[in-house]
């Protein structure tokens, strides 16, 4: 493994490049701001629809509508009108994504300092999509031979935010060395934090000298003892944790830097593991020991709307929100023996406070949230033999050919695409309707969090979940089949009424993956969308079909409402949340609602 860890060099991207990496991002951009209703464009007939902007310019583009307010918008279509110098409108092709934002600033209603930190999220998400452009990809058929962490560097991010590879902070050669597209493997720097800023916690089975031994092996923790006690110290008096090397250099050696000094904090030195980031940048999947844990580290960015450290709340919860999960959910035979779904728990973590901002009332969460850990179980270790992992979120992938990763596992599983489709729709809705209708217990299956077990023909066959911390919720009206419950644990499991537990669900998968994945399946497999929402209603009636004494939750949790809430997350970012400070995550608000295809 690289030791120097050298940073690749720039990627050459091309004018032609640039234009339709921006081409394709207006599209977006056009297609999720009018679903959000930040703008509103008018039919001019023929699939043709314009926006006039408060700025005197407008845009006209093709565009379909689909199931959920959805809008898809032709990239080839755009025009741009302003006056001429005569007064004459003129139009011209479009292909400048930014220059569209600018535009439209004063009708969405931003102010100039968010445009401007937005501007830089797009440019950044652009220069990325770019050299993809440039250097083609791997092909759809090449990526179905990958695993599970390999495919990840081939993601092209979130499919609702426009700018979805933001990452403030990051300098150019950052994203070269650190982000998943680059497919740079990482050592971590592990560090010593005295016990006095440092708790470690692990599940019941889990001692803290248990996850140093399955993390490292005999010599390199005679080598990170010997440092510790070469400043004086005794190694037992500390916690040993991973850090990322990014956020050493630029968080903990800066916030921390009076602990550094004092040998509070001992820099160890690096692991001989090499990791890849997966697509949230801070997960890392261990590359020379598959067996070893993920682990989740804070990285002082943002990226995707927030922060990307780890609460504290977080790091404490995580193994007790999984042995409750787990204890729980693996008892039931359904889950268990049927249906086989994987619980990647959380099972170990360390938490370390700051010695001085933590005590300030309303402290804006990402000082808090600078240096922390969280192990959880990998998917390497929970796979059988043949069988392929995959991240919900790859089935909407659509590599540079024009083929749909989701398209491409279909035709070559050798069943029908409706058979398919069934097969994946039961797949991921049977375990996510079982745990929100049993227990009243719903994780936010987005599609990271979401995996999928394939069979060797590429079949849907299981579903693996994870991240029990921030992302699980439980109902606040008694549910007895949960049990005795973890009391003082409200950040980690927050109680929440049914309909907004019943929202996680929507929000992730139909929203958040169906709404993409049902014109991709149109297009390509031939499957009409309305077959496609048909065969979706058809998954969430079978599961009814099969326990009727589950009548009175199906009512509480209405999947087959007439109606959805909309939430808006580019609207959020943009005029509701901007940039601003926060002592803590907030919650999106909805705008309106759509009509439910299941309905």
């Amino acid at each position: 493994m690289r030791r120097d860890h050298p940073v690749p060099p720039l990627a050459d991207v091309s004018p032609e490049s640039w234009r339709e990496a921006n081409r394709r991002l207006l599209a977006k951009t056009l297609s999720e701001f009018a679903f959000e209703d930040l703008i509103k464009p008018v039919e001019l007939g023929e699939d043709r629809y314009r926006v006039d902007l408060d700025s005197g310019v407008s845009y006209v583009f093709a565009a379909t509508q689909g199931a959920l307010g959805s809008w898809r918008a032709d990239k080839d279509s755009v025009t741009r009108g302003a006056a001429g110098l005569l007064g004459n409108e003129i139009e011209t092709p479009a292909w400048d994504v930014q220059q569209f934002l600018v535009d439209c600033a004063d009708t969405i209603g931003t102010d100039a300092p968010t445009l401007g930190l937005y501007l830089t999220e797009l440019s950044s998400t652009l220069a990325v999509d770019a050299a993809r452009i440039e250097h083609g990809g791997a092909t759809a058929a090449e990526l179905s031979e990958l695993g599970h962490a390999e495919l990840e560097c081939h993601m092209t991010g979130h499919p609702t935010l426009a700018a979805n590879k933001g990452r403030i902070g990051f300098s150019a050669a950052d994203v070269r060395a650190y982000a998943p597209e680059s497919q740079q493997i990482v050592p971590l720097q592990w560090i010593a934090v005295h016990r006095g800023l440092a708790e470690f916690r692990g599940t019941s089975e889990l001692s803290e000298q248990g996850v140093i031994a399955h993390e490292l092996d005999d010599d390199t923790v005679a080598a990170f003892r010997a440092r510790v006690e070469a400043v004086g110290g005794d190694p037992d008096a500390y916690v040993w944790m991973p850090v990322h090397p990014w956020q050493w250099d630029h968080a903990v050696q800066v916030l921390y830097a009076g602990e550094v000094a004092q040998n509070r904090i001992v820099p160890l030195g690096e692991s001989d593991d090499g990791y890849l980031p997966q697509q949230s940048v801070r997960t890392m999947t261990n590359l020379v020991r598959r067996d070893r844990y993920d682990v989740k580290l804070p990285l002082k960015i943002v990226n995707t709307l927030i922060w990307r450290g780890i609460p504290p709340h977080c790091t404490q919860g995580a193994p007790v929100a999984t042995q409750w999960l787990t204890g729980l959910l693996d008892r039931d035979p359904v889950l268990r023996d049927e249906l086989r779904t994987v619980f990647l728990g959380e099972i170990a973590s360390v938490t370390v406070r700051h010695p001085y901002l933590d005590r300030v009332p309303d402290m804006p969460y990402q000082h808090l949230e600078a240096l922390g850990c969280i192990w959880r179980q990998s998917v390497s270790s929970r796979q059988d033999e043949g069988e392929r992992v995959r991240t919900f979120a790859s089935l909407l992938h659509v590599d540079e050919n024009g083929t749909a990763f989701a398209a491409e596992l279909a035709r070559k599983s050798g069943l029908s695409p409706q058979e398919w489709l069934s097969r994946l729709f039961a797949t991921v809705l049977d375990p996510v309707l079982h745990v929100m209708y049993t227990y009243g217990i719903t994780f936010n299956p987005h599609g990271q969090n979401t995996l999928i077990g394939f069979d060797a023909d590429d079949v849907p066959r299981r579903l693996f979940l994870k991240d029990f911390v921030d992302d699980v919720s439980v109902t606040h009206t008694p549910v007895p089949e949960r049990g005795p419950e973890p009391d003082g644990y409200d950040h980690v499991l927050p109680r929440k009424k049914p309909e907004v537990i019943r929202q996680h669900v929507i929000d992730q998968l139909l929203f958040g993956h169906f709404r993409y994945l049902a014109p991709l399946m149109e297009d390509q497999l031939g499957v009409k969308e309305g077959e496609f929402w048909g065969l979706v209603r058809e998954a969430v009636l079978a599961y009814h079909a099969r326990f009727p004494e589950k009548a009175e939750r199906f009512a509480e949790f209405d999947m087959l409402a007439d109606e959805f809430p909309r939430y808006p997350f580019n609207t959020d970012r943009l005029v509701i949340t901007r940039y601003v400070d926060r002592a803590l995550r907030h919650a999106l608000r909805p705008n309106g609602t759509v009509a439910n295809p299941l309905a």
